[in-house]
């Protein structure tokens, strides 16, 4: 199991007293996007494609530290752009855990043997390192070679240093599953904690459009690598019950604000994916957001997402709801055999709206209008 049990047991009593107080909505983890710029330029990303005002946009820490107080998530997942070009992130990773949030920092790991000194090993605190498969596959989806190479220099000396270490992979059409099994095992032999894993998502704008799964070949995909990781030792850093949905096993519909967004642009509706529209606050976003118009089945974009942003949450839901469920997937592992789970109908889905452009003009003349301020903080190197 790659979720610590102290994690998993104070976001499990979480779960309950939102229950028990009645709450239909709830945030489990805050997706905080502090800037946009990165270093890589990655072939299926859709969230570097900004002009450079909006790249040099940055959150402050007051900003960060405002919204985890806001959204009263319990885990704090730091994402970007590159977070570790942001120079105030040791401090807002130190207030994050001062305000006893789990953190899990998200880099691509080409800064961090430089960075490692500005940090602490802390039980509520993991490094979070992008890793989409072995050497070739890896440094194919960063669009740049060595990079791998880098990564896995860094996941070494943070282990060194006694940091948590997890990776997060994200596949694509084409993956091989005996491949990805492997490097599953070599990912397992370098020490780390655990492996985040999740079909990648169909960005509008990521330059790549021709490598994402579509939700049968995703569920085939992972039963495949599945099937093949029994008894290897494999920890997951995510739900068993994710795991066994991704395997085909669970009819689960999203749940959008599980992980809300805050990002440069405000309150990200309406969901971490999609960019359709800011709110000014984290209440604005659960009120005013009309959920019922996203999700597979209600939204073109959203045909074949499978990605956990928008389907850990409700995979984590279900198994406070039903413990017993999820220990005997835990026990067996997902099933990778016989029938799937029904799929959701898309007949009565919506057709895709393209708003990105307009937000991004919206925000170029708000930018145009303001005052120079601190929300332009320098990049580091």
């Amino acid at each position: 199991m790659g979720v610590p049990l102290n994690q998993a047991a104070r976001v499990g009593a979480y779960v309950v007293r939102q229950h028990l107080a009645g709450r239909k909505r709830y945030p489990l983890v805050l997706m905080l996007e502090p800037l946009f710029r990165c270093n890589l330029a990655c072939s299926g990303c859709g969230k570097i494609d900004y002009p450079a005002p909006i790249l040099n946009q940055r959150l402050s820490v007051a900003q960060c530290l405002e919204a985890a107080e806001e959204c009263g998530a319990p885990v704090v997942a730091i994402a970007g752009g590159e977070p570790l070009l942001h120079k105030e992130m040791p401090e807002i990773v130190r207030g994050l855990l001062a305000r006893r949030k789990f953190v899990y920092l998200c880099t691509n790991a080409l800064l961090l043997e430089k960075k490692l000194d500005q940090y602490t090993p802390h039980r509520d605190f993991c490094w979070d390192i992008h890793l989409d498969g072995d050497r070739a596959m890896h440094d194919a989806a960063v669009s740049q070679e060595g990079v791998f190479d880098r990564a896995v220099a860094a996941i070494t000396a943070a282990k060194a240093r006694g940091f948590r270490v997890a990776i997060n992979c994200t596949l694509f059409e084409g993956a091989l599953p005996e491949r990805v099994a492997r490097f599953f095992d070599e990912a397992m032999a370098l020490g780390i904690d655990g492996i985040m894993t999740s079909p990648g998502y169909a960005y509008e704008r990521a330059p790549d459009q021709a490598h994402f799964l579509n939700r049968r070949k995703t569920k085939e995909l992972f039963r495949d690598i599945l099937r093949r990781g029994r008894g290897r030792g494999w920890k997951f850093n995510q739900s068993p019950l994710f795991m066994d949905f991704l395997a085909g096993n669970q009819a689960y519909h999203c749940t959008p604000w599980g992980k809300p967004t805050r990002n440069v642009f405000g309150w990200q509706r309406p969901c971490y994916l999609l960019g359709e529209g800011y709110a000014k606050s984290f209440a604005e976003l659960m009120e005013d957001t009309d959920w019922d118009r996203y999700g597979t089945g209600n939204y073109e974009k959203c045909a074949d997402c499978m990605v956990h942003s928008g389907y850990e949450a409700t995979a984590v839901v279900d198994a406070v709801k039903h413990p017993f469920k999820i220990a005997a997937v835990a026990l067996r592992g997902p099933r990778t055999e016989g029938k799937m789970a029904p799929e959701i109908a898309l007949d009565g889905q919506r057709p895709a709206e393209y708003v990105f452009s307009r937000h991004v003009a919206e925000k170029m003349e708000e930018l145009a209008h303001a005052k120079p301020a601190g929300g332009m903080a320098d990049a580091a190197d």
